[in-house]
């Protein structure tokens, strides 16, 4: 570890927090109808969407009608994009001619970017046209991230109002959230990335001549775009196959410093857009400092881990003072590798600018652990903030049952209703990874997709149903996943981690919203303080580890000692 690497770091995440207030309270505002800056410019063509939808904003719909509505506007996102790639033949803006998707991968692909997942068993620049990267993929980049932020406000409206029969429009929540904040955000990264030398263009190649004198195709298209929302939105998918390691997606440093800031800035901003949303800042702020500690030790960990070098290079003479560059852009190197991995898989967002699979053992622990807590620390679009709240809700009973209280948060007297769809929102993520692995290392059509043995093959499948699960989409890239077996089990994967989580949360929003909201009295638990966040910091890694330490002792851990012990699977 150097300093140069950790003043990276630290830069990074200053620049995060400095703009994550500010855009915090935009958020918050946008949400709740207010006027804002772009107001004059965006309200009239906010008013053309709704007049043709036929959606009267001034209409709010309660928690059963809001999940119905989301869940509509994603079967038929899913239906569409799954028609897109597989008559991508027949389209325009195919400069390259390619065929369609096949069956099983245009299921998984567009499951995945329904989900925000964005998980990618193919290769961009070999497999999607133009249409399909900028109609299909794009599109969905903005409103699965919209969809993410437009739930997470509705559990948000469920501690800020009262007695309160509605928790929104999704409508206009979705539109709101795309129109206001993922659009024009976009467009200024984009234009930032343009500037940086990230190509946007209809082409789809063109000819470079090489030091040697031969000619070779370089593929390119609408990238800065992609890119852009790639990040902001916390999608992942990138527009070619090595994702942001490869120079056309993050030419250099600045590029890829400004990627990070982008797939933090949302997410961080949304815990203290939900202070102003309840009317107590304290609130927020509490949330914010809990994801960055989570950050942070998740960050320092990997860094270290990468920083040492690999112990069998160093015992036949290899200088570990570079550190493990394996899988790693030397442009990059290993802090910055460290932090967009620990972010990507903190976040949702399944970005990479590295291989996470030739990590260290207890470097690919961390965004293993990351994503198999479900991304909260800070979480994807949204979805960051409504897991953290439902383990506010854990924590705040917990506590309760400690002081012998019924316990609180923010006024609202957590009963036996709430609790049951928080423990049931939450075990949804083990029920899902731990089973789909269990049954893939059972048959032989989950173990041939393998390229390693022993415990880092089982790091392989566990990282696999944990990131589509968590809807992430990175991957330990030494598992095959473009099977039948794996297209589907990963398909459904995501399926399960996105909406067989989030209906019993927007359920908890619909009670929360209709109960009274208590004044705080002497026997309140503060929620706002150190106590709290120590609470909370101790819920997310009890709960966690104990779900999953059994997994992780045969996979990442056992790997880390043998690799001590000078052997190698």
């Amino acid at each position: 570890m150097t300093s140069i690497g950790l003043a990276q770091i630290a830069i990074v995440l200053l620049a995060v927090i400095v703009a994550a207030i500010p855009l915090g309270n935009y958020i918050a505002a946008v949400l709740a109808g207010e006027r804002s800056l772009l107001s004059p410019a965006l309200s009239p063509i906010e008013r053309v969407f709704y007049r043709l939808a036929g959606v009267d904003p001034a209409r709010e719909q309660n928690w059963l009608a809001y999940t119905m509505a989301m869940l509509a506007f994603s079967v038929v996102g899913f239906a569409s994009l799954y028609a897109l790639q597989r008559l991508q033949a027949y389209l325009p803006l195919n400069p390259q001619g390619f065929s369609g998707v096949p069956s099983d991968l245009a299921f998984n692909t567009s499951m995945s970017f329904v989900t925000n997942t964005n998980w990618q068993n193919y290769g961009g620049e070999s497999t999607m046209s133009h249409l399909t990267q900028m109609l299909g993929l794009t599109v969905h980049n903005f409103v699965s991230a919209a969809t993410g932020l437009a739930m997470a406000f509705a559990l948000v409206r469920g501690f800020s109002r009262a007695e309160s029969p509605t928790i929104g429009n999704f409508w206009v929540d979705l539109t709101r959230s795309t129109l206001y904040v993922l659009l024009p955000m976009s467009i200024v990264v984009a234009l930032a990335l343009v500037a940086l030398g990230v190509p946007q263009t209809l082409q789809g190649s063109i000819e470079a001549t090489t030091l040697e004198g031969a000619k070779q195709t370089l593929a390119i298209g609408p990238v800065a775009s992609q890119e852009a929302i790639k990040e902001l939105g916390t999608n992942g998918g990138g527009f070619f196959n090595a994702n942001s390691a490869h120079p056309f997606e993050s030419p250099n440093a600045l590029s890829n410093m400004l990627e990070i800031w982008a797939l933090l800035v949302i997410p961080f901003a949304t815990a203290f857009a939900f202070g102003r949303a309840v009317f107590d800042y304290r609130q927020g702020r509490a949330i914010a400092i809990t994801m960055m500690i989570v950050l942070v030790a998740g960050v320092s960990v990997a860094y270290w881990a990468e920083a040492g070098g690999n112990p069998l290079l160093t015992e036949i003479g290899v200088d570990p003072s570079p550190g493990n560059m394996e899988g790693k852009e030397v442009r990059f190197g290993p802090a910055m590798s460290a932090l967009f991995a620990t972010s990507t898989t903190g976040t949702s967002c399944g970005a990479v600018n590295s291989m996470h699979d030739s990590f260290m053992p207890l470097g690919g622990l961390v965004p293993l652990f990351n994503m198999l807590m479900g991304s909260i620390a800070p979480g994807g679009v949204g979805a960051g903030l409504y897991g953290f709240l439902v383990l506010a809700i854990i924590a705040v009973f917990v506590a309760g049952l400690m002081v012998g209280r019924t316990p609180e948060y923010l006024g609202k007297k957590i009963e036996m209703r709430e609790m049951k769809l928080a423990m049931l929102a939450v075990l949804i993520y083990p029920l899902s990874v731990l089973v789909f692995t269990g049954v893939s290392v059972m048959l032989q059509t989950g173990l041939a997709s393998l390229n390693n043995a022993g415990p880092h093959g089982l790091s392989e499948i566990l990282y696999a149903f944990a990131s589509a699960t968590d809807n992430n989409g990175s991957a330990f890239a030494g598992l095959t996943g473009n099977t039948p077996w794996y297209n589907t089990t990963l398909g459904v994967a995501m399926l399960f981690g996105r909406f067989a989580f989030v209906i019993p949360v927007l359920a908890i929003a619909g009670a929360f919203a209709a109960k009274k909201k208590g004044a705080a009295s002497v026997g309140t638990f503060p929620t706002h303080g150190p106590l709290f966040i120590s609470l909370l910091l101790g819920v997310i890694v009890i709960l966690y580890l104990l779900q999953y330490f059994p997994a992780l002792a045969l996979g990442p851990i056992v790997e880390h000692f043998a690799l001590l012990a000078g052997k190698t699977f």
